[in-house]
């Protein structure tokens, strides 16, 4: 039985789908086009079947019987915002891991090393975008935990994680995690900062937690965002939803939001001929980042080089 808010009298023009839930191009178009206005990302054709997929289940709940009736729904039905927001959940959470990038988290180790060696500075705050489940933004103060620990005297650090998913940053903010989501997580780490717990997870330690804040952000909302200052951006697996020129717009303002001498990471092959007149690109074969002027270290040509 199809529910009363989903139902095809009240939505005109529905495309009934009882027999599956395949989608014209006219449809896929409408689709591609409300998630790209809404959220940046765009879908190539290629991931068609991924948006049915996921539109399919959320229908199927439901009990919508066409693609029109939902689209409907989703633009002006009772609980329309609640709606969207649980279907960007299902369209936008990514699988992670810890340590996804080991070179990566190398170089921002690198960078948060130099950064406490300097006498005047105590804290180094980092930001994870599009953190998804939390994995990278814990991995980035796991990281920034071992710096502080080996810098002289006290030092202080603060991680950002941001996601356009609710139900991401939920599960970010629980810590938990199964045995999959760890099995390449080398031991030390594990021993170091998780604490095993009688259902078989483990959770990171509550010392750690408490270094990282959780906040819900539409990437296109990015020149309202409250995040300024930062000494290290970490934004992979982001950019290659988007077109290329918005990745750069937001390459662009993630470089405004870098302290000076601030480290911004991508994940490889995203961005193209980007330049920025404040930062240069760091020499390393293995990671996209670049560096933003800093007028105490402008000289420092060896900074990032892969060894």
């Amino acid at each position: 039985m199809v529910s009363a808010d989903c139902d095809n009298t009240h939505y005109p023009a529905s495309r009934g789908l009882r027999s599956g839930y395949a989608m014209d191009d006219e449809q896929f178009e409408q689709w591609r086009d409300l998630l790209e206005s809404r959220t940046g990302m765009t879908l190539s054709p290629e991931r068609r079947s991924f948006l049915e997929a996921n539109l399919g289940t959320r229908m199927r709940e439901l009990g919508c019987d066409s693609y029109q009736a939902y689209y409907e729904k989703i633009m002006y039905g009772p609980g329309a915002i609640v709606e969207w927001a649980t279907l960007v959940d299902r369209l936008t959470v990514q699988e992670t891991r810890f340590f996804r990038d080991e070179e990566a988290f190398n170089l921002a180790r690198e960078h948060a090393e130099y950064l406490f060696s300097r006498a005047n500075r105590r804290v180094v705050e980092a930001w994870s975008l599009g953190c998804s489940t939390g994995e990278e933004a814990y991995t980035l103060a796991m990281i920034l935990s071992e710096a502080a620990g080996s810098a002289p005297g006290q030092r202080y650090f603060g991680v950002t994680g941001s996601d356009i998913s609710l139900v991401a940053l939920d599960k970010a903010r629980n810590a938990r995690y199964g045995p999959r989501k760890l099995v390449t997580t080398p031991p030390f780490w594990q021993e170091r900062y998780f604490r095993p717990l009688e259902d078989g997870t483990r959770q990171i330690i509550p010392e750690l937690r408490d270094r990282v804040a959780f906040s819900q952000l539409n990437v296109l909302e990015l020149k309202h965002a409250p995040m300024h200052g930062m000494d290290i951006i970490f934004c992979q697996n982001v950019l290659i939803y988007f077109r290329r020129w918005r990745r750069r717009e937001i390459a662009n303002r993630l470089a405004e939001r870098l302290a000076p001498g601030g480290l911004l990471i991508l994940g490889s092959g995203e961005l193209t001929n980007w330049q920025h007149p404040e930062l240069e690109p760091v020499a390393n074969s293995q990671v996209l980042a670049w560096k933003r002027s800093d007028s105490l270290n402008e000289n420092r040509s060896d900074y990032g080089q892969s060894r």
